[in-house]
């Protein structure tokens, strides 16, 4: 497993993107063990790279984690962001809007939780639940506080539009949007359901409407396909992540994030030459109190 091998999962263009060209599964078996060690030594180079991004303070990245349930967003980003500074790093989990934020534009939430300069941004969901969970469920969308002459047929390419130009902005404001969708099968989705239901640990990550929206497995992945093809591009790229094994796509994920800030070039800030040409002074001046 060499660096850059997440470069096989991501997507830049998405006019000739179809889903059923990824795999929800690895194309090779690997040791847990070994993805494990993998995953930490990318983690530990991350909490590095993330100590230079917050002391140059210019550019900042915003991860987003998109899946189906039980797809191991929540483990990913967990293990991901392990060891890295708090203060460099901000988490938000986007549920069912609240009625502060059904009152303005379906961006809005997700805009004023961009992540500042010098730090790591995650999304655990995001805007695009706008084009996925509410295109499959049409109702919500008509019971939303839209004026009803703006629901018509050409909103989904509208949405996308504004997508689009949002992550444009982001990028020319100096940051970058790595998105991942975990692509889970449906058969490994019904073995994790289980095993939350089995486990008394677990059970509180299950709830009986999983399996309502697990009936709707067609519809998601259609909307999922176009929202990709809509919105992937080489400043804010898709990752097709196979999610059926989770130490595999932890160290995808990790590889994709690690060569992203690697990419950046980014430096320590360096003192004014005033400063520097009397460092040594100032260290004699604290040794001799």
């Amino acid at each position: 497993m060499k660096d850059g091998f997440s470069a096989q999962y991501r997507v830049t263009d998405g006019s000739n993107f179809h889903l059923e060209s990824f795999n929800t599964a690895p194309p090779e078996h690997l040791a847990k063990d070994l993805l494990t060690k993998r995953k930490k030594s990318l983690v530990k180079r991350i909490a590095k790279l993330q100590d230079i991004l917050y002391a140059n303070d210019r550019h900042a990245l915003l991860t987003i984690f998109q899946a189906m349930d039980a797809g191991g967003k929540d483990s990913a980003i967990k293990h991901l962001f392990t060891g890295i500074n708090p203060q460099g790093c901000e988490v938000h989990s986007f549920k069912r809007p609240t009625f502060l934020e059904l009152d303005h534009d379906f961006m809005w939430r997700s805009n004023i939780r961009t992540p500042s300069r010098g730090k790591i941004g995650v999304f655990n969901r995001s805007y695009y639940e706008e084009v996925l969970v509410v295109k499959v469920h049409e109702q919500i969308l008509n019971s939303s506080k839209l004026p009803k002459e703006l629901i018509h047929e050409d909103i989904w390419a509208e949405r996308f539009e504004y997508i689009r130009a949002f992550e444009r902005s982001m990028h020319q404001n100096g940051t970058n949007v790595l998105k991942f969708f975990l692509y889970l099968s449906p058969d490994e989705q019904k073995k994790r359901f289980i095993s939350r239901m089995k486990n008394p640990e677990k059970n509180w990550k299950f709830d009986p409407n999983d399996l309502y929206e697990r009936s709707f497995w067609g519809e998601y992945m259609q909307a999922y396909e176009e929202a990709i093809q809509s919105t992937a591009c080489q400043d804010s790229p898709w990752y097709i992540i196979p999610a059926d094994d989770k130490p595999y796509s932890r160290a995808v994920i990790a590889d994709a994030v690690c060569q992203h800030l690697a990419s950046l070039n980014l430096e320590y800030p360096t003192l004014s030459e005033e400063v520097q040409s009397n460092l040594q002074s100032y260290i004699e001046q604290l040794q001799n109190e």
